[in-house]
C-alpha cells in the first residue's frame, strides 16, 4: 500500500510538470492562455511559482485547485530519474505526455487507498489489494510503457470495483440516486443528502450550506464554486482534495480526516465580513 505521502503533491521534488505540460484557457480560473508544453510565465527556473502566494489574486484560482496526487514527483523523481526537462531538452515531450497518464494512476490509488481503509469493503479485500498492487506497478513503468498504456480501458476496470465498494459503504441507507445529475446552482440547503450517489453529479455553484453528506458517493462530482459552509462530509466516499479546493466553505465545514481544510476558505470568509452592509434607506412619502 502506498505511503499517503506518496499520493500528496510534493512540489520540491517537481519539475513544475503541471505549470508546463498542461494547456489552460484565459477564463475565471486562469488570467492568460496557455498550450501545453509550453511553461507558465510564472515558473521560476527552480522550478517553483513565483506568484504562488498571490495565485488566487492574480487570476489564477485554477491553480490553487489542481492536485496530481503525487504524480509530478513521481516521473520527475522515478520515471525520469531526477534528470529535468530543462537539462534534457530531448526528453521533454515525453515526460510531458507521462505526467496525466501518471496522474490518473494515481487519482486511482487514492481511490483504491481508501476502498481498502473502509470497514464495509473487507470481503473485497484482496481484488482491491490485487487492483492497487497492479495500479502502483504500472506507474513505475518506463515511459514508453506508460504512454502506450490504454488508460480509459483500466479506469474502467478499476471503476468497477470502486462501483462495488460504494454500493457496499452504502449498503443499508436509503440514499438518493443522483448520478450525473445537474445540480448547477441548486438550492440544497440543510438538505439529507446522507449515502447519496453524487457520482458524476454537477454541483457547480449549489448551496449545500448545511447539507448532510455523510457517506455520499461523490467520486467525480463537479463541486466548483459549490457553498459548503457548516455542511457533513465526514465519512463521504471517494472525495478528493482537489474537489474541497474548489468548493466554498468556512471552520464549521466538517471533512473526511485524509482532507485538510483550504486556505482560502477563511480568507474567503474574512473578505464576506468586510464587505459594507447595505442599509435600507427610508422611502420618501
Amino acid at each position: 500500500m502506498p505511503n499517503p505521502r506518496e499520493l500528496s503533491a510534493d512540489c520540491a521534488s517537481c519539475f513544475g510538470l503541471c505549470c508546463v505540460a498542461l494547456p489552460f484557457s484565459a477564463s475565471a480560473d486562469f488570467a492568460i492562455d496557455k498550450d501545453a508544453g509550453r511553461p507558465c510565465p510564472n515558473l521560476s527556473q527552480d522550478f517553483r511559482c513565483s506568484i504562488h502566494r498571490d495565485l488566487r489574486q492574480r487570476g489564477f484560482a485554477g491553480c490553487t485547485v489542481y492536485d496530481c496526487f503525487g504524480a509530478g514527483q513521481k516521473v520527475s523523481q522515478v520515471t525520469f530519474a531526477g534528470q529535468d526537462w530543462r537539462q534534457a531538452p530531448e526528453s521533454a515531450a515525453r515526460m510531458f505526455a507521462v505526467f496525466p497518464i501518471v496522474r490518473q494512476l494515481h487519482e486511482l490509488l487514492w481511490y483504491l487507498n481508501e476502498s481498502l481503509e473502509l470497514d464495509a469493503a473487507r470481503p473485497m479485500g484482496e481484488e482491491l489489494a490485487a487492483a492497487l498492487r497492479e495500479t502502483e506497478r504500472l506507474t513505475r513503468g518506463g515511459p514508453d510503457e506508460l504512454v502506450q498504456l490504454d488508460v480509459p480501458t483500466y479506469r474502467a476496470g478499476v471503476n468497477e470495483l470502486l462501483l462495488r465498494v460504494s454500493e457496499l459503504a452504502r449498503a443499508g441507507q436509503r440514499g438518493k440516486e443522483r448520478r450525473g445529475a445537474d445540480l448547477i446552482g441548486a438550492n440544497l440547503k440543510r438538505a439529507d443528502l446522507r449515502a447519496a450517489n453524487l457520482r458524476g453529479a454537477y454541483l457547480i455553484g449549489a448551496q449545500l450550506q448545511g447539507a448532510d453528506l455523510r457517506l455520499a458517493d461523490l467520486i467525480g462530482a463537479d463541486l466548483r464554486g459549490a457553498d459548503l459552509s457548516g455542511a457533513d462530509l465526514t465519512g463521504s466516499i471517494f472525495l478528493t482534495q482537489s474537489q474541497v479546493n474548489a468548493a466554498k466553505g468556512d471552520a464549521a465545514t466538517r471533512l473526511p480526516a485524509a482532507l485538510t481544510r483550504p486556505a482560502h476558505w477563511s480568507s474567503e470568509a474574512v473578505a464576506v465580513a468586510q464587505r459594507p452592509q447595505r442599509r435600507n434607506r427610508p422611502r420618501k412619502r
